[in-house]
């Protein structure tokens, strides 16, 4: 009888054991089942060490789950119908003012579909896009006098790679609009919109010395090169998680020459080339350097240098920040 009787009580045992492994999965059930031999040969006191191990080990187990989930959310979000590219017109010139000349560039635009999985917990993501600098190159030539030039002075020295081209509102945004789009979850299907940008150069050029106290025109010639990098990016504000879903390299170039010596209306030509480099939409996206998303911005940080032929520079607009 008492043979029977261990008997019972090891097949009530195993079928007790067995369900409790029924709602595990693989990983699960084996990491029981290592637990239960290991404990038949642990004495008492090893046996709470052994349990907060394993219990450890679970945590482990539910934050990879937690990464696993949010790498799945990541790899989700769609991006469709992208476009951009630079208008396919040239430079206008502008010279009904007898201060100033003003141009305007084409405007560099981009355009994407996207597409958000359900956003599952009470959380926010923001998609929409974020600009940065990466060159820039701006002068004015007066002559033999000397040339102005508009400066981005840590970008140029090299101390930093790019610097934000932000608002200077909603960093690290390009804007708030059109540029982005808020999902508040949680959401039960898929959100789907479209965030578009869009940026041109429309400067105004004193025909004159920035530093002279007269009005006579001075300008002989203009020079712009800039070079940017656009990214199209999911952020959760609360985690600070970022996904760039998208990389684009653009740059916009423009010579300008002047006669001074002749009237109002009939002083400027631009050179070529008319057309623009259209933008790159890369194959790998870049990573985002920390100056481009945080300020100063671009407009914020540059300054207008005079610089004269043979005399020191002089600071004719400081930055607004540093």
């Amino acid at each position: 009888m008492a043979l029977n009787t261990d008997s019972n009580d090891e097949n009530s045992y195993i079928r007790e054991e067995v369900s409790s492994l029924a709602g595990l999965d693989e990983c699960e059930q084996h990491e029981r089942q290592h637990y239960d031999l290991s404990m038949q040969h642990r004495p008492p006191d090893c046996m709470n060490l052994l349990e907060i191990a394993l219990v450890l080990n679970t945590m482990g187990c539910l934050q990879s789950l937690g990464c696993n989930k949010s790498k799945v959310f990541r790899d989700s979000i769609v991006v469709s119908e992208l476009s951009a590219s630079i208008d396919a017109i040239p430079t206008s010139i502008d010279e009904s003012s007898a201060v100033v000349l003003r141009y305007r560039t084409p405007h560099f635009r981009a355009s994407a579909q996207v597409s958000v999985p359900p956003v599952h917990a009470k959380e926010t993501w923001i998609v929409g896009w974020i600009q940065a600098c990466n060159h820039m190159e701006f002068f004015n030539q007066y002559g033999e006098q000397g040339m102005s030039s508009w400066e981005l002075p840590e970008l140029q020295g090299g101390k930093i790679s790019a610097i934000s081209d932000s608002d200077g509102v909603n960093y690290p945004w390009y804007g708030n609009t059109t540029e982005t789009y808020t999902i508040d979850g949680p959401t039960k299907k898929d959100t789907k919109f479209t965030v578009s940008m869009n940026d041109n150069f429309y400067p105004s050029i004193t025909w004159a010395v920035p530093v002279s106290e007269g009005n006579v025109a001075r300008l002989t010639h203009i020079h712009r090169d800039q070079s940017f990098t656009t990214w199209l990016v999911a952020i959760n504000p609360g985690t600070q998680e970022m996904v760039i879903l998208q990389t684009i390299k653009w740059r916009m170039t423009l010579d300008i020459d002047v006669d001074p010596s002749r009237p109002l209306g009939q002083r400027a030509k631009l050179l070529e080339p008319f057309a623009q480099e259209q933008p790159r939409i890369l194959s790998q996206n870049e990573p985002i350097p920390r100056s481009a998303l945080v300020k100063p911005n671009a407009n914020d940080a540059q300054v207008l240098m005079w610089r004269p032929k043979d005399k020191r520079p002089i600071v004719v607009i400081p930055p607004k920040r540093r």
